[in-house]
């Protein structure tokens, strides 16, 4: 068996950020504040650090996201965690939808939500797939933003820590969720789901054929060979829908042909017809 450092928080976290995730939660979970910077700047948040006046240096993903026209349209945030994207969306968009199946991620969002007075947000507790049903889903207590349904990356976290916690989750494809509950098509869709980006992808042929919403994508994986793969699936599968990829922090365009053994953080998808 592999050690269990090697397998998940030391995979996939610096040190820095178990720290800081650790003071989080340990001394300021339940302390309201203004947050001072990031894509949130200026709204109101429940635990994190985000009080302090440290200003970090913009990552190549904030970046890029302050300069996307949001005004008047629908964005689908798929995988909001503690809801700071949602924050974010719904201080431009027309509505955002989002999803979160963690019930402990789903009740901080809903209070971040609740805490800037947010009409516009509609949050439910489920997450998304390639099918409906339900999973199991496996997260790190202390990194509870990383829980996943990925197989590698549940065994990954279970043989990692004893403290692990497992929980139910519901899921439906997104065409469903659009078409059934009437949900207004997106105009935006942010994946960001630890492994499973494919799968929501492949819930979504209506929306992608037909509404060709942009997608901003969290590119995730259990190792650096699942990385890679999952890149390539996302990536054929889009191209093959007629979608021009970019590379976020690459600052390129991405085609299957030049991915190689590339594996991408983040990648921005457009349509190349409606």
């Amino acid at each position: 068996m592999p050690k269990p450092m090697e397998n998940f928080r030391a995979r996939h976290f610096t040190l820095g950020h178990l720290i800081e995730a650790f003071l989080s939660q340990k001394l300021f979970g339940n302390y309201v504040y203004t947050i001072r910077h990031g894509l949130a700047r200026g709204m109101r948040r429940k635990g994190g650090l985000g009080f302090l006046p440290i200003e970090r240096v913009a990552t190549p993903e904030v970046i890029f996201l302050r300069q996307l026209p949001l005004s008047g349209r629908v964005v689908y945030d798929i995988g909001a965690f503690q809801g700071i994207m949602t924050l974010f969306f719904a201080r431009q968009a027309r509505q955002v939808i989002s999803w979160e199946p963690n019930p402990r991620n789903y009740s901080h969002c809903m209070e971040n939500v609740r805490l800037n007075s947010l009409t516009n947000v509609l949050l439910l507790n489920r997450g998304v797939s390639d099918s409906a049903g339900t999973f199991e889903l496996v997260y790190d207590p202390l990194m509870p933003g990383a829980g996943s349904g990925d197989a590698a990356i549940r065994a990954q976290i279970r043989t990692s820590l004893k403290s692990a916690c497992k929980v139910p989750v519901r899921v439906n494809t997104l065409d469903y969720e659009m078409i059934e509950s009437g949900f207004p098509p997106p105009d935006l869709v942010k994946i960001d789901i630890e492994g499973m980006e494919f799968q929501a992808l492949k819930g979504m042929p209506r929306i992608l054929t037909e509404k060709r919403p942009e997608l901003f994508i969290e590119m995730h994986g259990a190792t650096t060979e699942a990385k890679v793969e999952n890149a390539r699936n996302v990536v054929h599968y889009l191209e093959e829908l007629r979608y021009q990829i970019y590379d976020v922090e690459h600052r390129d365009h991405l085609t299957l042909a030049n991915l190689g053994e590339r594996r991408p953080g983040h990648i921005y998808c457009t349509p190349l017809s409606r």
